[in-house]
């Protein structure tokens, strides 16, 4: 996978201020207001920074936390894991791959079933859907 690599000036330039806050400063927008959190559209996630694939619809679920979840990503390599001790605890913050942009985070063993036992919990505003429709043009 090609690295996607940009100056702090780029990416002020390519994304929006909210779009900059999450994926270049590791911020988190607000609770059950990201335009993915309910979709339940069939397609791609991907990176809204470097375009890069990310999920698949067929792996999201609804989990009630506030933000669009995920049991996995599209491929074993789309996505970095990075211990994030930030807040006073310890969690893994999800980055992309490719571009280094923040996600969200991934919890384990919380009981919700899914077959990998872990929730992708990543900001709307990291994503960009290309719903199958488009994605098989």
């Amino acid at each position: 996978m090609e690295k996607v690599e940009r100056t702090d000036a780029e990416w002020r330039e390519q994304l929006s201020p909210e779009e900059y806050d999450v994926l270049r400063k590791a911020g988190t927008e607000r609770a059950f207001t990201g335009e993915y959190t309910d979709t339940e559209t069939t397609g791609v996630y991907k990176c809204r920074a470097c375009g890069a694939e990310l999920f698949r619809s067929d792996t999201k679920f609804h989990s009630g936390c506030g933000w669009p979840s995920f049991y996995q990503p599209a491929e074993g390599d789309a996505v970095t894991l990075i211990e994030d001790r930030s807040f006073g605890t310890v969690r893994t913050e999800a980055r992309c791959a490719r571009c280094d942009s923040h996600l969200g985070h991934v919890f384990t063993g919380e009981g919700f079933g899914t077959p990998t036992d872990e929730r992708w919990c990543i900001n709307s505003v990291s994503l960009t859907l290309e719903p199958k429709e488009a994605a098989a043009e």
